[in-house]
């Protein structure tokens, strides 16, 4: 206890942050990499435990709030990248660009 409240660094491919990088309780120099999708609890009793959506539990060196820290800031990315987006999309689409006020309708008017 005490300590500083830091979420464990990412599992990053191509800029993308895809997983949580947490620690096996007694093997702490081991890394591994979670979906943080995939969790359903996160319980001190006293070790961290951490229950999945497959019915696995896994026990982490981490604290309950160091994982959900962890969550949380992998959380504000995948969201802020989602925003960004949304709002910025990429301009070489394989989409058919938009004609500006084409109207959609079942039937093409006559003299169009």
């Amino acid at each position: 206890m005490g300590r500083d409240i830091v979420p464990p660094l990412g599992y990053f491919l191509g800029g993308v942050l895809l997983m949580i990088t947490l620690h096996r309780l007694g093997h702490t120099d081991e890394s591994f990499q979670l979906n943080p999708d995939l969790i359903v609890t996160i319980e001190s009793t006293p070790d961290t435990v951490i229950s999945l959506t497959t019915t696995a539990k896994v026990v982490v060196s981490e604290t309950p709030e160091e994982v959900s820290a962890a969550v949380h800031s992998w959380r504000v990315v995948v969201l802020s990248d989602a925003m960004r987006a949304r709002r910025d999309p990429p301009e070489s689409s394989s989409l058919p660009a938009r004609k500006k006020n084409k109207r959609l309708s079942a039937v093409e008017p006559e003299g169009s």
